[in-house]
């Protein structure tokens, strides 16, 4: 028996799918451009101006800047202590591996608010004040393991031998690194850090409760959400969901063809 009887089913089943997950974006995305001061119909005409409202605006431009900052910071993070984090699981054995490898993945597995709260009283217990810093550390405890496991991946699939003949040729680990290892991981690391800025720029749970005076782009976005959904709303989130799948596609993007130019020279040879 076919899966689901036919394929109209089917193709019925994935087009209402679709529908769910994308119709109230692109309902955001064509209302920002409604010559309306308010969102919903009658569409009354094609206008920019609430997108030139957004980019005069200087409270969404400074939470843009700080939203910008965060993000870096959390990916300089997540390079920092994810990538060693990958390296030492792919060429050392050590005890407890699994139950590291398992630590490493577990607080992109914890739902944003308990790791918020989780860092919040962490924060309080040690007098630490609130900041854009840490939103940033709160961010980059999560997202390590994004760079983790990519690089870890990559590293399985390019194996041992290219480090070893490296090393048999008389090169030291730091050698091998930079001039083996780096090369061959830069695009799932490139690929990692697109992913890890775009989650960290749009993340909103764990920077609600961690935030002190300075807000972020989305916690800008909620609070003009409170008041009313206006159209120069619509146009602040099209712009961060733009943004937010350039980013991550371009990071698929490159890990995939460099995966892919892997295959083919293994495949060469």
């Amino acid at each position: 028996m076919r899966a689901f009887g036919n394929k109209a089913l089917v193709t019925i089943l994935g087009l209402a799918v679709l529908f769910f997950l994308y119709a109230p974006l692109f309902t955001m995305a064509v209302f920002s451009f409604n010559d309306s001061n308010y969102t919903g119909l009658p569409f009354n005409g094609f206008t920019l101006e609430w997108y030139a409202k957004v980019f005069a605006n200087e409270q969404i431009i400074r939470s843009f800047g700080a939203s910008v900052f965060v993000a870096v910071g959390v990916v300089i993070l997540s390079v920092t202590f994810g990538l060693p984090a990958a390296i030492a699981l792919d060429r050392y054995d050590f005890p407890g591996k699994a139950w590291f490898r398992r630590i490493v993945m577990l607080p992109i597995v914890l739902p944003g608010v308990i790791t918020g709260v989780a860092l919040l009283s962490f924060y309080v217990a040690i007098g630490l004040n609130l900041s854009l810093y840490t939103i940033m550390l709160g961010q980059g405890t999560a997202l390590i393991c994004i760079t983790a496991t990519e690089v870890f991946a990559r590293l399985q699939q390019l194996g041992r031998s290219t480090s070893e003949a490296a090393v048999n040729l008389g090169a030291n680990e730091l050698e091998v690194f930079w001039k083996v290892t780096l090369p061959n991981i830069k695009s799932a690391l490139l690929g990692a850090m697109l992913i890890a800025f775009s989650i960290s720029f749009d993340e909103i749970a764990v920077t609600y409760l961690l935030t002190g005076r300075e807000n972020t782009l989305p916690m800008t976005l909620w609070s003009m959400l409170r008041r009313e959904a206006t159209p120069e709303v619509n146009a602040i989130a099209t712009l961060v969901v733009v943004l937010s799948v350039v980013l991550i596609v371009l990071g698929f993007a490159i890990s995939r063809s460099r995966n892919a130019l892997a295959d083919t020279g293994e495949a060469a040879l």
